[in-house]
């Protein structure tokens, strides 16, 4: 997505990304790639909880991410063990989502373009 954050820029647009990671952990990832967008932090996924976007993790995917090294609970501060269904919203200057790209399926995202040209058609 930072690819294509000046061209957004240049429709007005501004891109931010919710997360459920402590904020501490959101700046390190926005310093370390040189991210020119915000990282907000949503703690428990409450905010995409209420968009309807949350999921419990499974516990035998939460014990495969344990015994990787992840843990859910550290990185976001929450002992609820739910994640975000990978999305992206495309909301007009009164808030109004006019795109929407959601799938549970992490692996699938639109493309960055796919995003821009979402937001092009709002001119």
């Amino acid at each position: 997505m930072q690819a294509v954050v000046p061209e957004l820029e240049k429709h007005g647009a501004t891109l931010v990304a919710v997360t459920p990671h402590k904020a501490e952990h959101s700046l390190r990832m926005v310093e370390r790639h040189g991210l020119g967008f915000e990282m907000l932090s949503d703690p428990g996924n409450a905010y995409v909880a209420r968009l309807g976007l949350r999921f419990q993790v499974p516990e035998a995917l939460k014990e495969a991410y344990l015994s990787l090294g992840i843990d859910l609970a550290e990185s976001s501060g929450s002992s609820d063990w739910t994640l975000p269904v990978p999305a992206r919203l495309v909301a007009d200057r009164t808030g109004l989502v006019r795109a929407a790209d959601i799938d549970l399926d992490y692996t699938r995202r639109p493309e960055p373009e796919k995003t821009l040209a979402d937001v092009e058609a709002l001119d």
